[in-house]
């Protein structure tokens, strides 16, 4: 499993908008700016996360956009399996995955599935406002 700059930069964006959301909406060119992303792959990204209510915008004059919810309500894996699709580390694990024809004999699909188990288990178990917290 590789995670794109899709997924890497929907979490940095959530990080971002934790930090410096109060009662106002941010708009992202000013988190482009501080996240060195540059606006247009931002466009590609905000409309998955406000589609699936991660967060909300507004525009015009005052407009941005802000979370939907506490840092401490977003799981990272949430927002990687929204902007990714899957987290498995093979193809045969991923969700809706045509069956493989070794399945019946495979000696490393329990090993595959170790793995996406601990995979899952780590992400599920890490917030945005864990990653607000400086190391």
């Amino acid at each position: 499993m590789m995670i794109s700059t899709k997924g890497r930069y929907a979490l940095r964006v959530m990080i971002d908008l934790a930090e410096h959301q109060e009662d106002s909406y941010l708009p992202m060119k000013d988190v482009a700016g501080r996240q060195g992303i540059s606006l247009k792959y931002l466009e590609k990204i905000l409309p998955v996360l406000a589609k699936n209510g991660f967060i909300v915008g507004i525009q015009g004059k005052g407009g941005g956009y802000r979370l939907t919810k506490r840092p401490e309500e977003y799981r990272v894996s949430d927002i990687l399996r929204l902007t990714e699709g899957d987290l498995a580390p093979v193809a045969c694990l991923a969700c809706k995955a045509a069956e493989c024809g070794h399945i019946s004999d495979c000696r490393t699909r329990s090993m595959w599935e170790g793995l996406n188990q601990v995979i899952n288990d780590y992400l599920d178990n890490i917030t945005i406002a864990d990653l607000m917290k400086k190391e």
